[in-house]
């Protein structure tokens, strides 16, 4: 029976939605707090110099080494700065929460009903052999991400359930329902690839040819493993949109790969690399008092921002016997003496982290009231008792280093968890010591393992410390072969779909899953479902406040610090402009000053060792 013929005879369609949900809203932007700040028409964004002069060259540093230009699969370690190479369907705003503008899409059209998203592409739009950007190569990535990417994007597009080309420039997701408030901004995110560039070859392995693309820059040539150069791109279709104007002013992006963080910074001091930010305190206060500062060719800021700074911790593995007992988790977290390392090692730079949305109104505190009460009501019997009568606090110390408080605590929660000491070895039931090791990315964090190592040994532990190259560590961890490590698990003003790939049980057992704890907790994946799907603002943050409590008590990972500034220091050579947006440091809106560019070349040429 045909369509008319089922309206002729009255039956009903299932899929036919009434008019009200079938109309369409259009707009220029899509925002999860609100309107928009920027109307339609606007002319850049409000960071940026939109006359910034083209030009020049900079120089950046990366760590380790790469073997593949296909960041998109969990085979091989990807080089940095391929996001450059790409457009997206949308541009992210760095000076708003959960807001994005229109780029590589011209429109954006969603029903009332919130069950789907249109997005109309951009009649310029094109890939850099001139081939236009279409419905088809949307439909074709967003089929090739889900079915052979990383598993964080079947977890982050889970709710759709069909994307359909519709014309040419136009292409139609539909969802699961219309709960998942985000879901249009995850789509807007989406990377636009080439079909026909990578019809005949092979999208799940590796790739070491210059890849096709439709960004600002492209790869212009590469040493395997040691140098990437990108060249921005003369005719770039979207130069002239506001979501692009001010931007991509360097004509050269090089990329100099270094084995370890020390050398890196040397290199910066000899002038081989312009730009760098700087992760280590230490360093900070002490590694950059030397020739060119004090004539000031080099300069050196620390950049405020409002970004929230999630979760940096020792994260155990879960998936070890060792660490499921929640009482060995809890002693792991007492003996770590944040105060003594942050007055010796960081130069009191650093504020402890504790909640899982550090830095925002995401985080709970004190003890649940109000609606985030109500919420984890439900879940009483299944979430530990102590949650609704004492607020979760992490130990304070001293900062004196003689943390005996902590470790008596921990030494009594080890002996309830069926852990004794003899002969000054920590052994369970069976004689089997308590021994793991911390695996570690590079050098620069053994100054903070080592101190702790020291700790735990005190507890007749035999923790040992294990430092590799970045690229056998992301293979380590995609596999999850470890039994501690460092995680740093950052987070947005508007959680979502992303919390399935960081806690929930499924991600778990997942190779290549952002759950690197390993948490499998039915009451998480409960509560990251609620988050999803909260209808506003205000029941989003009473549900991830409840999110962060139940993970908190869960005490899964031993929290470290974070700071709320970018330390930053680069060769004198740069233009900026005058104020930088909340939520990035927004590099790409720096661009080179040829009047200072000369004296600066020349002292860079002065400060390499003859």
């Amino acid at each position: 029976m045909d369509r008319r013929t089922l309206l002729a005879s009255g039956l009903a369609l299932p899929f036919l939605r009434p008019a009200a949900a079938r109309a369409q809203s259009r707009s220029h932007a899509l925002s999860l707090l609100g309107d928009p700040a920027l109307p339609p028409g606007f002319t850049h964004f409000p960071w940026v110099n939109p006359d910034a002069p083209k030009g020049g060259e900079i120089a950046l540093t990366a760590l380790g080494s790469f073997d593949s230009f296909n960041g998109y699969v969990l085979r091989g370690t990807p080089a940095v700065g391929l996001t450059n190479l790409y457009d997206t369907l949308l541009k992210n705003s760095s000076d708003e929460a959960s807001t994005e503008y229109c780029h590589l899409a011209a429109a954006i059209e969603q029903p009332a009903d919130r069950m789907g998203v249109t997005f109309e592409l951009h009649a310029d739009a094109r890939f850099h052999d001139g081939r236009p950007v279409t419905a088809d190569d949307v439909v074709w990535t967003f089929n090739t991400l889900r079915q052979q990417g990383r598993p964080f994007y079947r977890a982050y597009w889970a709710d759709v359930t069909e994307v359909v080309a519709e014309a040419p420039k136009r292409v139609a997701f539909r969802f699961k329902s219309n709960e998942n408030r985000e879901l249009a901004l995850i789509l807007g995110q989406m990377p636009v690839l080439p079909k026909h560039w990578w019809e005949g070859r092979d999208f799940a392995r590796p790739l070491l040819e210059a890849p096709l693309g439709s960004g600002p820059y492209q790869l212009e040539r590469f040493e395997s493993g040691r140098s990437l150069t990108y060249r921005r791109v003369p005719d770039y279709w979207a130069a002239a949109l506001p979501t692009a104007r001010g931007t991509a002013n360097f004509d050269v992006m090089r990329y100099e790969y270094f084995r370890d963080a020390t050398v890196a910074l040397e290199a910066f001091k000899a002038g081989q690399i312009d730009f760098r930010t700087e992760n280590i305190a230490k360093e900070w206060a002490t590694a950059y008092d030397f020739p060119a500062v004090q004539r000031g060719l080099v300069k050196r800021d620390e950049i405020r921002h409002e970004i929230p700074t999630g979760m940096q911790a020792f994260a155990v593995n879960l998936r070890r016997p060792l660490f499921q007992d929640a009482r060995v988790r809890r002693a792991l977290i007492e003996v770590f003496d944040f105060e003594w390392m942050n007055a010796n090692l960081f130069y009191g730079s650093y504020a402890r982290t504790t909640s899982y949305f550090s830095n925002s109104e995401l985080a709970s505190s004190g003890l649940p009231e109000g609606r985030e009460l109500e919420i984890l009501q439900a879940y009483k019997g299944r979430v530990p008792d102590r949650l609704f009568t004492e607020p979760y606090a992490l130990p304070v110390t001293d900062g004196s280093g003689n943390n005996r408080e902590g470790l008596r605590r921990a030494l009594g929660l080890l002996r309830e968890a069926g852990w004794v000491v003899k002969d000054r070895k920590l052994v369970n039931a069976q004689g089997q010591p308590f021994a793991f090791e911390i695996l570690l990315n590079g050098p620069s964090f053994e100054r903070v393992a080592l101190p702790y190592v020291q700790t735990l040994q005190r507890l007749g532990m035999e923790p040992r410390v294990r430092t590799i190259d970045p690229a056998q560590y992301q293979v380590r961890i995609d596999a999850f072969d470890y039994d501690m490590t460092v995680e740093g698990q950052g987070q947005s003003l508007s959680p979502g779909n992303e919390q399935r790939d960081f806690w929930t049980s499924a991600k778990a057992q997942e190779n290549g899953s952002q759950n690197v704890a390993g948490i499998a907790n039915p009451v998480v994946d409960e509560l990251v479902e609620l988050v999803i799907a909260a209808p506003d603002r205000a029941e989003l943050v009473a549900r991830t406040r409840a999110l962060d409590r139940v993970l908190l008590w869960g005490d899964y990972m031993i929290p470290q610090w974070h700071s709320r500034t970018f330390r930053v220091a680069y060769w004198d050579k740069f233009g900026r402009p005058p104020r930088n947006p909340k939520y990035a440091l927004a590099l790409d809106s720096w661009w080179v000053e040829r009047t200072r560019e000369g004296s600066v070349e020349q002292g860079k040429r002065e400060a390499k060792p003859q």
